[in-house]
C-alpha cells in the first residue's frame, strides 16, 4: 500500500469516527447495559441492585402470560404487516396507471404516513369509542347494529381496532416503496405481454411480480421488524389491554419498567425481544447482500 492509499484509508477511518462514537453511545452501550441489568433485581424504587443470575429469565419462561404475549405479538405483527402491504400493493398498482389526478391522490395518500403516531392513536380511539365514536354512529345509521359496540372491551375487537389504525397509518409507506419498484418494470415486456393477449392478472403474475419480487421481500421484512418494535398506537389506544389482549413485547417492556418498576424483569424481556428482532434483521441483511 503506497502513501496516498494509506492517507485515504486513514481519512476514511477519521470520517467514520463520529458515526462509530454515536453508535457506541446511543446503541451499543445501552444494549450491553441492559443485558447486565437483566441479571439483577434492579427496581426503580430502590437504589441498590443485587446480581441474581438467570432468575429473571426463569420467571419470564415460567410465566403463563409469556405464551399469550408471544401469540398476541405474532398476531399483531402478521396482521399489521400483511393488511397494509396488500392495500399498499393494490393502491400502488392503481396509482402507477398515471391517470388524471393520480399525482394528487399519491400525495394525499402519503398524509397518513407523516401524521405522528400518537395523533393517529387519539384519532382512531375517538373513531372506535364505544359511547360517542363515529363508527358506532355510522353503523347505527346503516342499521347494522342496534346498540353501541364497546370496541375496546373485547380482546378480538380491541386488537382489530389497533390493527385497523396501524393499517391506515402504514399502507402509504408500502405504496411508496412498491411504486419505486414498479418504475423498474420493463415497459417493453408489458407491451409484449399485452400483444400476446395477457390480461391484467396474467400481466402481474408473469411480468410485474417477478420484476418487483426483491422489493416486496425487503419491504415485508422491514414491515415485520417495524411492527415488532411498534409501541405508540397500542399504548395510546389500549395500553395493552383488555386483559393483555393487545399486549406486545413493546408494551410489556414498558409496563414492567414504568408501571411495575421492575427494571431487571423489563431488561430481561427486552433481551428476548432483541433476539427475536435479530432473526428478522439477519434475514433482511442477507437479502440486501443477495440483491
Amino acid at each position: 500500500m503506497n502513501r496516498s492509499s494509506k492517507n485515504q484509508a486513514l481519512m476514511g477511518y477519521v470520517l467514520l469516527l463520529p458515526a462509530i462514537a454515536i453508535f457506541m453511545l446511543m446503541i451499543f452501550y445501552p444494549f450491553i447495559n441492559s443485558i447486565f441489568i437483566s441479571f439483577t433485581d434492579r427496581n426503580l424504587l430502590y437504589q441498590k441492585a443485587t446480581f441474581i443470575g438467570l432468575e429473571n429469565y426463569r420467571k419470564i419462561f415460567s410465566d403463563p402470560n409469556t405464551l399469550q404475549l408471544l401469540w398476541t405479538t405474532f398476531k399483531f405483527v402478521v396482521l399489521s404487516t400483511m393488511s397494509p402491504f396488500c392495500i399498499g400493493l393494490i393502491w400502488a398498482l392503481l396509482m402507477n396507471q398515471k391517470f388524471k389526478g393520480s399525482g394528487f391522490l399519491r400525495g394525499l395518500t402519503l398524509v397518513n404516513w407523516i401524521i405522528p403516531g400518537i395523533a393517529i392513536g387519539f384519532l382512531w380511539s375517538w373513531i372506535f369509542n364505544g359511547d360517542y365514536g363515529i363508527l358506532n354512529a355510522l353503523l347505527g345509521k346503516l342499521g347494522l347494529i342496534d346498540s353501541n359496540v364497546i370496541w375496546f372491551g373485547g380482546g378480538k375487537t380491541s386488537l382489530m381496532a389497533v390493527v385497523t389504525a396501524r393499517t391506515w397509518q402504514m399502507f402509504p409507506w408500502y405504496m411508496a416503496f412498491v411504486m419505486g419498484g414498479l418504475q423498474g418494470v420493463s415497459k417493453q415486456q408489458c407491451e409484449a405481454a399485452r400483444i400476446d393477449g395477457a390480461n391484467n392478472i396474467q400481466l402481474f403474475v408473469h411480468v410485474v411480480f417477478p420484476a418487483i419480487k426483491a422489493v416486496l421481500t425487503l419491504i415485508l421484512l422491514l414491515g415485520v421488524i417495524g411492527n415488532l418494535q411498534h409501541f405508540d398506537l397500542i399504548n395510546v389506544m389500549t395500553g395493552g389491554g383488555p386483559e393483555r389482549a393487545t399486549s406486545t413485547f413493546a408494551t410489556e417492556v414498558y409496563k414492567k419498567a414504568f408501571k411495575e418498576y421492575s427494571v431487571g424483569r423489563s431488561a430481561s424481556l427486552g433481551v428476548v425481544w432483541a433476539l427475536v428482532l435479530s432473526l428478522f434483521s439477519g434475514f433482511y441483511i442477507k437479502r440486501i447482500k443477495e440483491d
